[in-house]
C-alpha cells in the first residue's frame, strides 16, 4: 500500500510528464514502471484516465489530425505510428473505420503531393514503387497517377 501523500506526490510527477506533451497510457506505464510500485502506478493511471488527462481515443484523433496537417503519410503508416505509441489495435481500427472516407481522401492527397514533388527527379514507375513501399494502396496510387496525366 501507499499513503495519500505519496499518491499525490507521484501523481504530480506523472501529470507534469503528460502535460508537457500528450501521452498514451502505454507511454506513461513504460516511463514510470521502474520507479513506481505497480499498484500505485495503476491507481494514478486510473485517476488520470477518469480525469481525461489520459485518453487514448482522443490521442488517436489528435495525432491523426496533426499528421494530416503536417505530413504526407499512407493510412498504413499512420496505423504503425499509432501502434508504436502503444495504442490498442481495436482503438486504431475503430477510428480508421469511423473516418474511412476522410482518411482515403487524405491518402490520395498525400499521393498527389508526393507525385508532384518527385516527378521532376523520378520516373512515374519509380514513384509508384516508392509509394507502394510506403504502404499506399495501389488503387489510390493508380487513381492519382491518372489524375496527373
Amino acid at each position: 500500500m501507499y499513503s495519500i501523500e505519496e499518491f499525490d506526490k507521484e501523481k504530480t510527477k506523472v501529470l507534469k510528464y503528460i502535460i508537457y506533451k500528450r501521452r498514451t497510457e502505454h507511454e506513461v506505464t513504460t516511463k514510470f514502471s521502474k520507479t513506481l510500485k505497480p499498484d500505485l502506478l495503476e491507481d494514478i493511471i486510473e485517476y488520470l484516465k477518469e480525469a481525461k488527462y489520459i485518453d487514448d481515443k482522443e490521442y488517436v484523433e489528435k495525432t491523426v489530425n496533426n499528421f494530416k496537417a503536417l505530413k504526407n503519410l499512407s493510412i498504413r503508416e499512420i496505423k504503425y505510428k499509432l501502434l508504436a505509441k502503444g495504442i490498442k489495435k481495436d482503438d486504431i481500427e475503430d477510428y480508421m473505420y469511423e473516418n474511412k472516407e476522410i482518411l482515403e481522401e487524405y491518402e490520395k492527397k498525400s499521393i498527389s503531393n508526393i507525385i508532384y514533388k518527385k516527378k521532376t527527379s523520378m520516373e512515374i514507375e519509380e514513384i509508384k514503387t516508392y509509394l507502394l513501399k510506403k504502404g499506399y494502396k495501389l488503387e489510390n496510387i493508380n487513381f492519382e497517377i491518372e489524375e496527373e496525366e
